[in-house]
């Protein structure tokens, strides 16, 4: 089981790539994730429309409503909602694009804390995409969520 936040769901959406996510793995998320994701939606543009396909797909995603939050200065509410979901449910990981809040996820998760181009190494790994496939979305979601020359660009190229 995966829990995705916000940033990573939309990221998979906007490299078209979901419906490949969501069919290969057990995908849970929160209702505070479900509140941001509406907020994103509401914006005219890349991030607004791979939102939308998100909340689309809400079907597949089992949605949960967690009773306790948290939030930090580097952690969002609905980081920390997924964080608090991996303590309520075995999951084997959380998935999101907040490089900066990676540690102190980690610390706070009951689940292996990754960015999301691990879902492309992972299905590259499961022969569902080939290595160059999983790379060009990687170039494509650096380029639509503006990731060239930064750090989660770097890390996520060294998963390759």
């Amino acid at each position: 089981m995966i829990a995705a936040d916000t940033s990573a769901l939309v990221t998979l959406a906007t490299i078209d790539l979901l419906d490949t996510f969501l069919t290969e793995f057990d995908v849970h998320t929160t209702e505070t994730v479900v509140d941001e994701l509406e907020a994103t939606a509401e914006y005219d543009d890349s991030h607004g429309d791979a939102a939308k396909t998100v909340l689309d797909h809400l079907d597949r995603i089992t949605v949960h409503r967690i009773n306790s939050e948290f939030s930090s200065s580097r952690v969002d509410a609905g980081e920390g909602s997924c964080a608090c979901l991996t303590q309520e449910l075995d999951m084997e990981f959380l998935i999101t694009d907040d490089l900066r809040a990676v540690p102190e996820l980690q610390t706070i998760a009951d689940a292996r804390v990754a960015i999301s181009p691990i879902i492309l190494k992972a299905l590259a790994n499961r022969d569902v995409l080939t290595r160059e496939e999983a790379l060009g979305k990687l170039e494509t979601a650096a380029e639509q969520r503006d990731w060239l020359e930064s750090p989660i660009y770097r890390k996520a190229k060294d998963l390759f």
